[in-house]
């Protein structure tokens, strides 16, 4: 057993999503979004390298000793399993250790609205799960795997870096692919992955201009595409999306993007009233006028279709962020910095009788 594994199990009896481990400081929680400060001894450079040392595999020894920052999962066995990131700050080596739940939480359990499950019974196209990083997104496309994989008989195949949600075979088969560990880059798994018989693909991340093109390409050629971007919003992620590629390119990848683009879910954690946290959903559902838009370079058109297709299962941030203060599960604080636009964000609630004073920034 390694050192740290004591400390991670205590993190999990404490409800913590993270654990920092870095040197000069002492072990610190993250709890319900809150930092929590352990009162431990103050880590020390030669303890901090000796942990975190032991858990690194071969291969990411290397790569930091190279690069000066890995990233890699690890498990305790018969008790669960972290993303870790190691890197090098002013003071010397640290940790972060993201919990990932042995237990896979299902539509059910996360409350996810219907227009989510219609996305898990396209036959193609390109799904886009977006948000700030711990956001909940790995979570929301394991519970979405997980429901194809009781629902369909098809053939899945995830590209992770790291692997997080362990998914056994159930009425598909499941293969799981690590990047740097079975493949090189996601990429290069994608390309591999048209002569692997796949009928659902997920991308771990859309980081570069290579992944996104070819990502767009198999959702285009007969594939059910899932991946993930840094976005806050949907508009914003389509916006991400083109501007990855050179100008020459941008209206011959809005046109593919209008043809294989079949949804968006941007999703925000915030703290929920009495602790745990909630997550408020925006979902695009791309219909014929919004495709049209997005030929046409018309983004900002497609918030007001957003606004008026709720019956299509359409959600707009704002009017979610509002809907949680008004039920009384956020603070309209809380709720506050979530929103992208918040003078609108602002009038939404006040128009529900609720006086709420914009702090400073």
């Amino acid at each position: 057993m390694a050192e740290i594994d004591a400390l991670l199990k205590f993190m999990v009896e404490k409800g913590a999503s993270d654990l920092h481990f870095c040197t000069g400081c002492k072990p610190i929680l993250r709890i319900d979004g809150d930092v929590v400060v352990l009162q431990q001894d103050v880590i020390t450079p030669q303890y901090a390298r000796t942990l975190l040392y032991e858990i690194m595999p071969k291969r990411n020894e290397d790569e930091f000793n190279r690069m000066h920052d890995t990233d890699f999962s690890y498990e305790i066995h018969n008790y669960g399993r972290y993303r870790v990131n190691i890197f090098v700050d002013r003071k010397g080596i640290c940790g972060v250790f993201r919990v990932i739940p042995s237990k896979l939480l299902t539509m059910e359990d996360l409350h996810l609205p219907e227009a989510i499950k219609k996305f898990c019974g396209l036959r193609k196209g390109l799904v886009l799960v977006t948000g700030p990083t711990g956001s909940g997104k790995s979570t929301t496309l394991a519970a979405m795997i997980d429901y194809i994989n009781e629902m369909r008989s098809d053939h899945i195949l995830t590209i992770e870096d790291p692997l997080e949600f362990v998914h056994e075979s159930k009425r598909c088969l499941v293969n799981q692919r690590e990047v740097h560990t079975h493949t090189e880059s996601f990429s290069s798994a994608l390309r591999a992955a048209l002569r692997e018989d796949p009928d659902i693909v997920l991308v771990g991340e859309m980081r570069d201009l290579e992944t996104t093109h070819i990502a767009i390409e198999t959702a285009e050629t007969g594939h059910l595409v899932f991946g993930t971007l840094h976005t806050t919003t949907a508009v914003s992620t389509i916006d991400r999306l083109i501007d990855q590629f050179p100008s020459n390119q941008q209206q011959q990848i809005r046109t593919m993007l209008a043809a294989s683009l079949k949804g968006i879910v941007a999703q925000n954690l915030l703290k929920r009233k009495g602790g745990g946290r909630v997550a408020a959903l925006e979902v695009l559902v791309v219909n014929q006028a919004v495709s049209a838009l997005i030929r046409e370079s018309k983004l900002q058109q497609i918030m007001s279709i957003m606004q008026t297709g709720k019956k299509q299962g359409m959600t707009v941030l704002n009017q979610e962020l509002a809907g949680l203060v008004q039920a009384k599960i956020v603070d309209a604080e809380a709720a506050y910095w979530a929103a992208v636009d918040k003078p609108d964000y602002i009038r939404r609630i006040e128009s529900m009788g609720i006086s709420f004073t914009a702090p400073e920034d």
